[in-house]
């Protein structure tokens, strides 16, 4: 029951984060509602580990954390210098 709360909870704070993306004012806002939702989404891996007992989605959870963080510092360098390299 406190696994369904915790995913439930999870969700309606990536629906809220996925609403700041689409209707944020600034790009900063829209960047930084992105880089939470994949933040929330890493947190819903793990608590997928421990609902279905599959080890293998931590690894998964690890990678799509430092893509999500990778992908992050690219978008802010390119609005701030208007490239990448």
């Amino acid at each position: 029951m406190m696994f369904v709360a915790a995913g439930v909870a999870l969700v309606v704070a990536m629906m809220l984060f996925l609403a700041r993306a689409l209707l944020g004012p600034t790009v900063y806002d829209r960047i930084l509602a992105m880089n939470s939702l994949g933040t929330k989404t890493v947190l819903l891996l793990a608590l997928l580990v421990f609902i279905h007992d599959r080890p293998e989605f931590v690894d998964i959870a690890l990678v799509y954390a430092l893509v999500n963080f990778v992908a992050t510092l690219a978008l802010l360098k390119l609005v701030e210098h208007g490239r990448l390299s």
